[in-house]
């Protein structure tokens, strides 16, 4: 398939992709170096085990204090946070005693907020208005519960814009309604002769879009009330967004050295690098894992067991920007690529209120309508388990996933992903990172080994993850990268985790906290939005974002005395290093034409993309060009384009076993869009595209009615064999091109088409010039030296092999390695 990244569409979401698992789930991960010998492995370039035999020789240790998130701009010096979260604690309190709605509803109302907003005024007219809203009593519930937050302006039918956080508008709904009441009156009188319709006539006084926003209001406060039901829903929220924010004001008054004693659920804490398999040097062991994990590629396995397997696919999107719509719309289009729309599951997380940094009050855009954002991807856990994501996947005899975000475009190169999964599997962990080196400039948080004494001296450690926007809390400034900074010394956190179900599971069905790990406000970056007026508006503050790599705090281990050696041993958690490029390039936004910077950009990810190529052919004996800084590419585009169908592997050993021999020269561009492939010994000079329209497999429709891909059937082949191919190729002067989407002008190409099971062979000849070849399904077509230029042969595949080809790869495991054999019929 051609490169087609869509970074604004897609940072939402997350895959989830389980797996079956045949090893033992008791067995434990141990690395010792006596392990390694019996394999006549090499030892991992970080020592598994992490801590020195005393600690006066210790790595960095950085005390950790509190759990307090980042630090805010102070309050209001007027706002008196300790007072309104003492109120809004009682009432959660009170509501949580309470055993149905009807009560709440009596709790709620004798909230002083609420008493004060609905006050004694009560009349006729504002009890009729509320009326004629057509609220049902949980709605008016919500509602209350709104008021009770101190968020009452979020009901003001006034709004005016918001300059600052000093000049949010704060004017109640009552005042609104009376203004209301006035103007139905009038309609009344003039249409019903005063008779005192006012329910039948209120949809003259407000027009739609107030309408509309009244509902959207009504399904957002319901959705946050539904989904913080852990920690107390509506009430629950603006307390944890009011306590935050007291605590990052408390932080701001005192040094680093004060803070250090005032941790509550512990005497000190320190954190530390933490050590784990490098995948790019103990080669033979990351290949076992490979192994292990290798029932989460598909067509892989296929090629190895015979046996089809399609693996469930969970995905989180949100409704921000039409995340959810859009792909949805997207699998759609592409037949839910070829794996049923039953394989697929689609939730959608819930959107949170933008609070201002200077009193916690949420931030509107006009009339009934906050400010609201995705509440981070932390969310996942609760929304799973609330969603019936686990039990789907049980359904499916899944017993663990892996997850990742769909903006890293390079997480599932070579073995990363499947040797990740492979030890969580074979071990029984309950949870993996997959981490590399920190880049500088980076918007990553740091993978850290915790170790913690608790006030019963007993000591806690486990694998753990500090976001970025929390540096400060730790004293790691988050500026240049150098040997000596703190940062340099911990690896990357990338959200690529392996996790064991039923253990992530009873974290997002606890009824605490829990169930939203990581809880953080980061208000380091201003709020941005359109007001009611059309005005951008760019206010100080944030919303409260969970995230899930700190679903591993759940998974500590405690010991009753201090651990020296041998930690990660008796670890329920992981971790595995590969390069940087092998596991994260994020393609998050899209580069503006004056922006020198290629970071986070699909642009910036192709270049990894093609490094990682370069890196795979560059071992198979084939010759390439240099690809330098991403400096050099800003204005000239990439030094040539080369794309591999995931198929041809997607292991690397097993890509260069079908690759051997040859050169790309600079400026070419090679497209590989099949999974039976043999090149030998060719010499590209401009562009060669080959495509299978059956990449993998045909399509067969199943008993229910849904076209799946039936793997190994059918496949379009190809084969080139000492082939010179020349042409002008791509117009690297066009300034129409767009090389991350592969939408590029071309002077000349050689072009293959292989509809249905068709395939090409080419044998010792130059192909020279513009040409395409479409080879029709059930035909093969051979290329071969001819009497003067080409032969080129037409001929029908038998019907004995119709499905299985005149050739295929056969793979085989051999210890702890995948071999190829090419078979011909």
């Amino acid at each position: 398939m051609a490169l087609n990244l869509t970074p604004i569409t897609l940072r939402n979401q997350l895959f989830l992709f389980s797996f079956n698992s045949k090893s033992s789930p008791n067995s434990r991960l141990s690395f010792n170096s006596n392990y390694y010998h019996s394999l006549h492995l090499p030892k991992p370039l970080f020592p598994f085990s992490s801590l020195p035999s005393s600690p006066s020789s210790w790595p960095c240790h950085i005390p950790r204090v509190t759990t307090a998130p980042v630090e805010y701009a102070p309050p209001a010096p007027d706002f008196d946070f300790s007072h309104e979260i003492t109120r809004l604690n009682i009432l959660r309190s009170r509501l949580s005693d309470s055993t149905n709605l009807n009560d709440k509803h009596s709790v709620v109302d004798k909230d002083a907020t609420v008493k004060q907003f609905f006050g004694t005024n009560q009349n006729d007219g504002f009890s009729t208005v509320l009326a004629s809203l057509n609220l049902d009593s949980y709605e008016l519930f919500l509602v209350k519960c709104l008021v009770a937050a101190g968020q009452e302006h979020v009901l003001s039918f006034e709004s005016q814009p918001v300059q600052s956080e000093s000049e949010l508008a704060r004017s109640s709904l009552k005042s609104a309604l009376y203004a209301l009441v006035e103007m139905i009156e009038k309609v009344d009188v003039d249409r019903v002769g005063g008779n005192g319709g006012v329910g039948k006539n209120i949809s003259f006084a407000l027009n739609y879009e107030e309408i509309e926003g009244i509902k959207k209001l009504l399904k957002t406060l319901g959705e946050i009330e539904q989904f913080y039901d852990c920690i107390g829903g509506i009430i629950g929220y603006q307390i944890t967004v009011l306590e935050l924010l007291a605590r990052s004001c408390k932080r701001q008054a005192t040094n680093w050295s004060q803070t250090r004693t005032e941790s509550k659920d512990c005497q000190f804490l320190e954190i530390y690098a933490p050590s784990g398999l490098d995948l790019s040097q103990s080669t033979e062991y990351a290949s076992q894992a490979a192994i292990w994990g290798i029932e989460a590629r598909e067509f892989l396995y296929f090629k190895l067991y015979g046996k089809q397997c399609i693996t469930p696919v969970a995905m989180m999107t949100s409704s921000a920007k039409n995340n959810h719509e859009r792909i949805t719309s997207l699998c759609e289009r592409l037949g839910w690529f070829g794996r049923g729309r039953s394989s697929f599951k689609l939730f959608e997380q819930p959107l949170v209120p933008t609070v201002g940094a200077e009193d916690g009050q949420w931030l509107v855009a006009k009339p009934f309508t906050p400010v609201c954002k995705p509440g981070g991807h932390g969310v996942l856990w609760k929304l799973a388990y609330d969603k019936g994501i686990f039990k789907w996947f049980y359904e499916h005899g899944r017993k663990a996933a892996t997850v990742r975000q769909v903006s890293n475009v390079v997480a599932a190169t070579d073995l990363t992903l499947l040797a990740l999964a492979g030890i969580g599997l074979h071990h029984g962990k309950k949870l993996g990172f997959a981490s590399c080196e920190r880049q500088l400039g980076a918007t990553e948080g740091i993978n850290v080994l915790i170790e913690k004494k608790n006030l019963d001296g007993r000591w806690t450690y486990g694998l753990s993850c500090i976001e970025y926007t929390e540096f400060d809390k730790f004293g790691i400034t988050n500026g240049p990268l150098s040997p000596e900074s703190l940062q340099a010394r911990f690896p990357a956190n990338t959200n690529i985790l392996y996790v064991d179900l039923h253990s992530a599971e009873l974290v997002g069905s606890s009824e605490n906290e829990n169930s939203l790990p990581g809880m953080v406000l980061n208000i380091k970056k201003p709020v941005v939005y359109v007001d009611h007026f059309g005005k951008q508006q760019s206010v100080s503050g944030g919303r409260l974002e969970c995230t899930m790599q700190n679903i591993a705090d759940s998974f500590f281990s405690t010991s009753s005395s201090r651990c020296y050696d041998r930690l990660e041993d008796n670890l329920d958690t992981f971790i595995v290093y590969n390069e940087r490029r092998r596991v994260t390039s994020s393609a998050k936004r899209k580069r503006k034409h004056a922006d020198k910077s290629l970071h986070q950009t699909p642009d910036g990810s192709l270049l990894d993309i093609l490094r990682n190529a370069c890196n795979l052919l560059s071992n198979c004996d084939i010759r390439l060009p240099e690809i330098k800084g991403n400096d050099v590419y800003v204005d000239s585009g990439p030094p040539f384009l080369l794309l591999l169908h995931p198929a041809l592997g997607p292991l690397w050993e097993v890509t260069r076993q079908k690759f051997h021999g040859g050169s790309i020269s600079k400026g070419s561009e090679l497209q590989i869009e099949v999974a039976e492939f043999l090149w030998r010994n060719v010499q590209l000079d401009g562009s060669l595209i080959i495509v299978a329209e059956h990449v993998m497999g045909s399509m067969r429709i199943d008993e229910s009615d849904e076209p799946i891909l039936q793997y190994g059937q059918r496949c379009g082949r190809c084969k080139l064999q000492n082939v010179k191919v020349l042409n002008k190729g791509i117009d690297w002067n066009s300034g129409n091109n767009e090389y991350w989407k592969h939408d590029v002008q071309r002077l000349e190409t050689f072009k293959v088409i292989l509809y249905g099971n068709a395939e090409f062979e080419a044998t010792d000849v130059v192909l020279e010039g513009n040409h395409v070849f479409e080879v029709p399904n059930g035909y093969k077509m051979k290329i071969e030296p001819g009497r003067p230029g080409l032969s080129v042969q037409l001929d029908p595949i038998e019907p004995s092999i119709m499905d299985s080809g005149s050739w295929f790869w056969n793979y085989k495991i051999k210890g702890s390695h995948i071999k190829l054999e090419l078979v011909e019929l």
